[in-house]
């Protein structure tokens, strides 16, 4: 019975994530639930599934989830320093939580703590995530043209540049690349340099606070950028207003 019961959480866990905007399509091998499971202990799935989009007081996610609030609130926490649930910490107030999806999500949320039998599920569920994953809605990923004169005879303007970007924040975070340090794992580096992703505000704190990486100066931050351009790596900040992380 115990074993029906968990399996039945990681159904209702996969179908919660497929409903969020990125999606998590079903395979006919469900390698996707072995993901589930290698994340998620069935207590925190059972929680997760109560999460929404929205930032909630653990207050609110207990009642949802029939819980104690202290137990809510500790397991939202550890989720958090998992890499499986986001945290925002409003100054004077209540921690509020709230749900993440798997790509740009959870998934990253592993970095420093990948294992190869994560990282093989992962590449096996990836092209088939793509692969269905496409719609017309608006992508998560932006780039940013470099602003240096190339030769060619047309003259491209530029929206945006990344220096831009950063200077109207002012708190920062550096962590590794998950995907450089995927690769690396598997025996298939490169060397580019492996701590190179950038974000900033509430994000940058989250990154800090869960160990994900550490805080660095807007002039560090720009040099990494700078770098990132002097040996040709394309540089890609959330698709908002706003930019979370590049």
């Amino acid at each position: 019975m115990g074993v029906i019961m968990a399996a039945n959480i990681y159904e209702r866990l996969a179908e919660h994530l497929d409903n969020l905007p990125g999606g998590f399509p079903r395979t006919e091998s469900g390698v996707e639930m072995r993901i589930l499971r290698r994340l998620f202990t069935p207590e925190n799935a059972k929680l997760a599934v109560r999460l929404t989009l929205i930032p909630e007081e653990p207050r609110v996610i207990a009642r949802r989830a029939k819980i104690p609030v202290e137990e809510a609130s500790q397991r939202l926490e550890e989720m958090v320093k998992a890499g499986l649930i986001s945290g925002v910490y409003p100054k004077s107030k209540s921690p509020l939580y709230m749900a993440q999806q798997f790509l740009i999500g959870f998934w990253e949320g592993q970095v420093n703590r990948l294992s190869r039998e994560l990282i093989q599920d992962f590449e096996e569920y990836l092209p088939f995530y793509t692969e269905q994953n496409i719609g017309p809605g608006v992508p998560q990923l932006r780039t940013i043209p470099v602003g240096k004169s190339i030769s060619t005879q047309t003259e491209v303007m530029l929206y945006e540049q990344a220096e831009e970007l950063v200077r109207t924040h002012k708190t920062f975070a550096v962590a590794n690349c998950i995907c450089r340090q995927e690769m690396r794992i598997m025996g298939k580096g490169c060397e580019k340099p492996e701590e190179s992703c950038l974000s900033f505000g509430t994000a940058a704190k989250i990154m800090v606070r869960t160990g994900r990486g550490r805080p660095i100066s807007m002039e560090e931050a720009l040099a990494i950028l700078r770098h990132a351009e002097e040996i040709g790596l394309i540089l890609q900040p959330s698709n908002a207003q706003r930019a979370s992380f590049i």
